[in-house]
């Protein structure tokens, strides 16, 4: 199988480097990185190019991996469908609403099958097991949630510093981070948020707050960031917010409060999933997923600390997990995917929204997005 990608970051060196293990049949045929990062993830002899048609017409991939920063991702993507290959995107697919419709407009000509995607928490064994409990009737009818996405100095800080603090590279934090948990939200509502409300801003990485000696300071470059890279998170010119709350109510009636904090030193992702009959509790940092019935019996309780200490340090193991089933999904051994294109427009849409909602302090209607969308009939 040959391999080519559109950045060599640490997110796809990572993400490729998995994929030769559990496939050792990949070849690495070429690479477009104006400033790669990890090409030893995937082999330095692998051959560079200058541009991504060139690398495209020239090496004939079965697999177009896009892993550069998020603005590229809409012409990248374009590139890829034109040559008629398999594409793996990162998430978030696009930036912008409009990007969104400009995809959404290439997909109905090309397929939504011709577009994996890296949502990885839907890949999850918290998410396998918590669909299993929603299958199954457990919880009933879901009626609210409340999550959150709670990062460590470190984390926030390497996202004042990096390219992600600038919304027109990123499309902003709640698009750039958030997105995978606003997909999991939407696929355990079964459906899609009509209207937000929100409100964040910037509070914790702002001048006041530099830290005011070096040990401390160290702790703000755990992460190293290297493209557009600033040197200090606290006097950058990053636009994203470090702290946004949000109220979504959804298509199926059921609503989720969500909240995100980027300077939190005991971090947690956790959600609590209600629903009529039952309740799934969970925390992907903290590792467990305890699923209680009405009458207050447990359902199931699911730790998953323990394990392949290897195989948990990416995405609390769903990297792998993402890896094989994608790597089943290209043999033929399996028909689909967890999670598509689509769902992770949806989810992309969600986030933009929530920013819009925050930034002009009004509730966002998405009746009028979701007719629009839906108009490219990409669900089959």
């Amino acid at each position: 199988m040959r391999v080519v990608t559109s950045g060599i970051g640490l997110r796809a060196g990572n993400v490729l480097s998995i994929m030769k293990e559990q496939m050792p049949e990949i070849e690495f045929v070429g690479y477009f990185d104006p400033q790669p990062t990890h090409l030893e993830r995937i082999g330095v002899e692998t051959p560079r190019f200058d541009d991504i048609k060139t690398m495209l017409d020239t090496t004939k991939p079965d697999l177009f991996f896009v892993g550069s920063p998020n603005v590229f991702h809409l012409q990248d993507i374009k590139l890829g469908l034109e040559a008629g290959v398999q594409i793996f995107t990162e998430k978030p697919v696009v930036t912008t609403v409009e990007d969104t419709f400009a995809l959404a407009e290439l997909l109905a000509k090309y397929g939504t099958d011709r577009v994996m995607v890296g949502l990885v928490l839907r890949y999850s064994q918290h998410m396998v097991d918590l669909r299993a409990a929603l299958a199954d009737g457990t919880l009933g009818a879901i009626t609210s949630l409340e999550a959150n996405e709670h990062i460590g100095p470190y984390h926030g800080a390497f996202f004042m510093r990096d390219w992600r603090r600038r919304t027109d590279y990123s499309g902003g934090f709640m698009l750039e981070k958030c997105c995978h948990d606003l997909d999991i939200y939407n696929m355990v509502t079964g459906s899609r948020p009509t209207k937000i409300a929100s409100f964040g801003g910037r509070r914790s990485f702002v001048p006041e707050n530099a830290p005011a000696s070096n040990s401390e300071n160290d702790i703000f470059h755990v992460k190293k960031s290297v493209w557009e890279s600033v040197p200090d998170a606290f006097h950058s010119d990053g636009d994203i917010i470090d702290w946004q709350t949000a109220i979504l109510s959804y298509e199926s009636g059921a609503s989720l409060a969500f909240h995100t904090n980027l300077n939190v030193p005991d971090e947690h992702r956790r959600f609590c999933v209600m629903g009529t009959h039952g309740m799934a509790e969970g925390d992907f940092m903290r590792g467990y997923l305890k699923v209680t019935k009405r009458d207050g019996t447990t359902a199931a309780d699911h730790d998953y600390t323990q394990g392949d200490p290897a195989h948990l340090s990416a995405h609390y193991g769903a990297d792998h997990l993402m890896v094989a089933d994608i790597a089943a999904f290209l043999k033929g051994e399996t028909q689909s995917l967890p999670v598509g294109v689509v769902d992770a427009l949806e989810a992309g849409l969600a986030a933009l929204a929530m920013d819009e909602a925050r930034t002009t302090g009004t509730i966002v209607d998405l009746t009028e997005t979701w007719a629009k969308f839906d108009s490219y009939l990409l669900r089959k």
